[in-house]
């Protein structure tokens, strides 16, 4: 029958024959036998840093859309915001019977990703990796933080806490790097704090950075998820927004809309990122590329002005 199903050893007669009864009965063809012949799966690995994020959550879907498109399904796998978990699941799906990766790396200076691109066609998203790949989707993080931070910083905020997702041993991500820079530039006093993505953990983080004396009037979130959890504890600890706590988020999840009061954030089109991102691994597979220097595509972003900034007096 599998002779038959991948048209060889056997007559057109035989082979007409048993598609017939495999449609009739909904047979599928096992994705490496298919592999075996046609040398894909239609299957394109994708490694999330965090589904506890909302903006990433977004993107997932988005991908699954514009994959769909070009008739590719999804592996999705999550590093749950912890690199060495990272680094292993990407281990795995380089094992894997998978046409291709995207990741949206948590460290994306790890030697590991070039021995992926040798192997396997891999398109990064957000951040760019050491070696070559077959395509990067990179955020314009230098534009998308400064423009937060000098909006704050012309609200007269001089004090600053920085909540973000990245963990102590990746502290040299690109948005990090960029915080710390504009806030000398600008002259802002800014902590830099490590916080999860979720609800919950995030909460707790920002409770202990508002604790903390003298209380930054300021929070900047790179993420929205993060953002939720500094809502929740200056709710608990009863300061008014923007009146007594300014906040800005990063992603401009339409969560963003729904909070009160709306909050400001740097907006990236998740869709046209996801489609990009598609659009380069398909490339890839078609012309079975491996690690060579594929195209580059950069995202700017622009900022959304809403009513969680005011001026600070």
């Amino acid at each position: 029958m599998s002779y038959a199903l991948r048209g060889i050893q056997t007559s057109p007669e035989t082979q007409k024959r048993v598609r017939d009864a495999a449609d009739e009965l909904g047979y599928t063809a096992h994705a490496v036998a298919r592999a075996l012949v046609s040398g894909r799966t239609g299957l394109v690995g994708v490694l999330s840093g965090s589904l506890e994020d909302l903006g990433e959550q977004r993107f997932v879907q988005a991908l699954d859309r514009a994959l769909g498109e070009k008739g590719f399904s999804m592996l999705v796998t999550d590093a749950r915001g912890e690199p060495q978990r990272e680094a292993e699941l990407a281990r795995q799906l380089g094992d894997r019977w998978v046409d291709g990766l995207i990741v949206s790396p948590l460290d994306p200076s790890a030697d590991l990703w070039e021995q992926i691109a040798e192997t396997l066609p891999l398109v990064t998203v957000g951040d760019a990796l050491p070696g070559p790949t077959v395509g990067e989707v990179l955020f314009d993080n230098r534009t998308g933080v400064s423009l937060v931070l000098e909006h704050l910083h012309a609200l007269g905020h001089r004090r600053v806490a920085v909540l973000t997702p990245s963990r102590p041993t990746t502290p040299d991500r690109p948005a990090e790097v960029v915080v710390q820079e504009v806030c000398r530039k600008l002259d802002l006093s800014a902590t830099v704090v490590n916080s999860p993505h979720s609800l919950e953990g995030a909460a707790r983080v920002a409770a202990a950075v508002l604790d903390g004396r003298p209380r930054p009037t300021a929070i900047f979130c790179l993420s929205d998820s993060i953002a939720c959890g500094v809502y929740a504890a200056a709710y608990d600890h009863g300061l008014r927004l923007p009146g007594q706590l300014s906040v800005a988020g990063y992603d401009d999840h339409p969560i963003a809309n729904v909070l009160t009061p709306g909050l400001t954030s740097v907006s990236w089109d998740s869709t046209d990122v996801a489609a990009a991102a598609a659009t380069l691994l398909a490339a890839a597979v078609d012309g079975r590329r491996r690690a060579r220097s594929g195209s580059t595509i950069r995202v700017v972003p622009r900022l959304v002005e809403r009513r969680s900034t005011r001026r600070h007096s």
